[in-house]
């Protein structure tokens, strides 16, 4: 009896488990998970991403930004990647995706067709990517890290999936914790992942309003930098031709750096949602913190970022392994 009731225990335990924290099961992630099916993967990857590094520093930003954009919408299965066909329309043309630099795109392609000469139909893009993500990283100066492996790629991507899931420009912290949360990521990590702002850059359209209609009483928004707000209205004047994007860091934008909390605390976040994380006071003292320690930011956004590679993770039939990164098998 005792035996049976420490199995209940146990089962409903993971039950609960389970249903708290459905974003942030590992699956059979880990970090040598290709270490006799594929050693050289990471090298391999490394290699591909350099090159792309060499041709273009966008490369940074853009993957990025692919990675995250991935992860929120389906969880990390490489579905932003796959391109419209036929009667589908894929999450890469959605509205809040179109965007997306074609450059973070080709990186993975390009190292998935690298991978595939050397192990074929072996390592998910999936994996590319997140092994892409922290290899701009690094090369732009942030820190280095292990990743987990052994995702596998989603087979559905659709526009109407990425309504919502994605944080915008004007959001608040409520706002910002609680898409963060539904993904299994808390406050600390939010604010940590928000520091990739730090390089890459950002339509004029995306903050204009804070610049020229923020409220009635204030055309501008009162806690932007004054003399900032006038740089932006320079670079972005009024009708100026959509196409153009500016710098998101005004100081390094070519680092991946803790410059983007020195920002903030001068009043130099280009977004609503970027300020925010100074002017709230439940944020406040992370920015403060990590402003002032370099060591300090790398090690939470290692963390968050690990936590935002595990977000609705396929296994089992729940994915497969693309061959070619754009198109389902």
């Amino acid at each position: 009896m005792g035996r049976f009731n420490f199995d209940l225990i146990i089962a409903l335990s993971l039950f609960l488990s389970l249903c708290l924290f459905p974003h942030t099961i590992l699956a059979q992630l880990k970090q040598d998970y290709y270490a006799k099916t594929c050693p050289n993967v990471e090298k391999i990857v490394r290699t591909q991403v350099e090159k792309k590094f060499r041709q273009t520093f966008v490369t940074v930003p853009a993957t990025i930004r692919l990675f995250f954009h991935d992860c929120f919408v389906q969880g990390c299965d490489a579905s932003v990647i796959i391109q419209s066909a036929g009667k589908n329309t894929a999450e890469k043309d959605h509205p809040d995706n179109l965007s997306l630099a074609g450059d973070g795109f080709d990186t993975v392609v390009k190292a998935k067709q690298a991978v595939e000469q050397v192990c074929k139909n072996t390592v998910s893009c999936a994996d590319i990517l997140a092994l892409a993500t922290r290899d701009v990283i690094a090369l732009s100066g942030g820190p280095s890290y292990s990743v987990e492996l052994g995702r596998l790629d989603g087979l559905s991507s659709t526009a109407s999936s990425v309504s919502g899931k994605l944080p915008q420009p004007t959001f608040n912290l409520n706002q910002l914790n609680s898409l963060f949360g539904a993904n299994g990521l808390d406050q600390t990590d939010m604010i940590a992942l928000s520091a990739g702002h730090t390089v890459g850059f950002s339509h004029c359209s995306k903050f204009a309003n804070r610049i020229y209609n923020f409220s009635p009483q204030n055309p501008v928004d009162p806690t932007l930098n004054k003399t900032y707000a006038t740089e932006l209205q320079q670079m972005c004047p009024k009708n100026v031709d959509p196409r153009i994007a500016i710098n998101m860091d005004p100081n390094t934008p070519r680092t991946f750096d803790n410059m983007y909390f020195k920002n903030l605390q001068q009043g130099k976040g280009l977004f609503t949602s970027d300020q925010v994380l100074y002017t709230d006071g439940r944020s406040k003292p992370a920015v403060d913190r990590w402003a002032s320690s370099p060591a300090d930011f790398q090690r939470a956004f290692i963390t968050a970022i690990t936590k935002l590679g595990r977000v609705n993770v396929k296994t089992g039939s729940d994915g497969n392994i693309r061959r070619d990164c754009s198109a389902f098998n």
